[in-house]
This record gives C-alpha cells, sequence and structure tokens, in this order.
C-alpha cells in the first residue's frame, strides 16, 4: 500500500484571514461616512452655493460677509467629493483584498483628522459662527482623534489586516 507522502497544508495555519473580525467595523464606518458625506453635502453643501445664499455670504456690501466664507465653502465642497470618491476607492481596495489598503486606511484616518483640524480653524476665524460651531467642532476633532489612535495602530499590528491584504 503507497501513501501519499505529500503532506497536507492547512490553509488557517497562516493564521486569521478575510473580511471578518475588526474588519466589518471598519467597512461600517467606510459605508457610514459615505452616507454622512453624500446629507452633509446635499443639506448644506449644495445650498451654500445657491445664488442668494452664496451672495450673502461672500459679497462685501452683505451683513453675513466674511473673507473666509468663499475659501471655507469651496473647501469643504471639494473635501467631501473627494473623500466620498476615495471612500469608494477604499472599498474596491478592500474587497479586491489589495496589499496597499492598509495604507489607504492610515492616510484616510490621518487626513480626516488633519482635516478637522484645518476646518475648526478656518471656522473659527469667522466671529459670527464662532460660537455655535464650537462644540461641534472640538466633537469632530476629538472623533478623528480617536479613530486614529484605534484604527491606525490597527491597519499596523493586526494578523488579520496582514494575511487578508495581500494581492
Amino acid at each position: 500500500m503507497e501513501t501519499n507522502s505529500t503532506p497536507i497544508i492547512n490553509e488557517d495555519s497562516r493564521g486569521l484571514s478575510g473580511l471578518g473580525g475588526w474588519l466589518i467595523l471598519v467597512q461600517i464606518g467606510i459605508y457610514v461616512t459615505m452616507v454622512m458625506f453624500i446629507l452633509q453635502f446635499v443639506t448644506y453643501t449644495l445650498p451654500s452655493f445657491q445664488p442668494e445664499t452664496w451672495h450673502r455670504l461672500t459679497s462685501v456690501d452683505s451683513e453675513n460677509y466674511h473673507p473666509l466664507w468663499g475659501p471655507i465653502l469651496v473647501f469643504e465642497m471639494l473635501y467631501n467629493v473627494l473623500v466620498f470618491f476615495f471612500c469608494l476607492f477604499i472599498l474596491l481596495n478592500m474587497y479586491q483584498r489589495k496589499a496597499r489598503l492598509p495604507r489607504l486606511m492610515i492616510i484616510f484616518y490621518s487626513t480626516s483628522l488633519g482635516i478637522a483640524i484645518v476646518d475648526t480653524l478656518l471656522l473659527n476665524m469667522i466671529p459670527s459662527i464662532r460660537d455655535l460651531e464650537e462644540v461641534s467642532s472640538l466633537k469632530d476633532v476629538f472623533r478623528a482623534v480617536v479613530a486614529c489612535a484605534i484604527w491606525i495602530p490597527y491597519f499596523i499590528t493586526s494578523e488579520r489586516v496582514r494575511n487578508t491584504f495581500v494581492r
């Protein structure tokens, strides 16, 4: 009787892999981010570019005028559009299990923190909204700091991430 001398390789020997575990929360977070940016874009950004609103905020003869309104509104519109498409790119890379995904996620979380800080600083330069936005902006910065503190180390050290994103 002959025996096959080829060892059976257990595919699970490399450890955790796949889009399960904590990566489920990451996926949910990306989808929620995309929905939130669509809602923000439709609710706040697009109305800001309506001629009446734009004139009220960016015209020198308006009582609501501030020289930063125009650049801030354009900056936020561009940021919202770019983040939405970057989220799509992240999901595409995630489901294709591309090796670059951990770097993309680190860029995503770091950029989100940087933009939250810049947005807060810019908005606080406009006196008419400084008091209204202070609490909301600080919450956004705090949320981004927490996300960075949790997810950047996860994408750097996780066995599941290392074993999943290999293509």
